[in-house]
């Protein structure tokens, strides 16, 4: 059987590691995505992007 509680503890571990890593990806990512969309939806890609760096 997996581990799925023992995986997701490694997975906040390393994301408390890596969080100044994860916040530039995640920020580079929107701006990727927004330019793919034609900043049709900068606001809900922003917000996105928001909550994941609140959640690092």
């Amino acid at each position: 059987m997996v581990d799925f509680k023992g995986a997701f503890d490694k997975l906040g571990d390393l994301a408390e590691k890596h969080d100044d890593k994860i916040d530039n990806a995640a920020d580079k990512l929107g701006d990727v995505v927004d330019d793919k969309t034609g900043h049709k939806h900068t606001e809900h890609i922003d917000r996105a992007v928001r909550e994941i760096q609140d959640r690092t």
